[in-house]
């Protein structure tokens, strides 16, 4: 795992809501995690030039190859 996702991961984990049944925990969690990739996602947009640019380095930040 790419050392930005355990980083994010570790922060989702650390933050979510505990839930009356396993699945609501996960969900919470699965959430949590999701919109701390997309702000992560957006800040690198905002430094990027074009959508080519922001593309790449987000593919690059996450360790995403083609």
């Amino acid at each position: 795992m790419n050392d930005n996702i355990r980083s994010i991961w570790n922060r989702a984990a650390s933050s979510h809501q505990q839930a009356a049944t396993s699945r609501e925990t996960q969900e919470n969690f699965l959430n949590r995690f999701a919109e701390l990739i997309v702000k992560e996602c957006v800040l690198i947009s905002r430094t990027s030039t074009d959508g080519f640019t922001a593309g790449r380095r987000m593919k690059e930040h996450f360790g995403v190859e083609e």
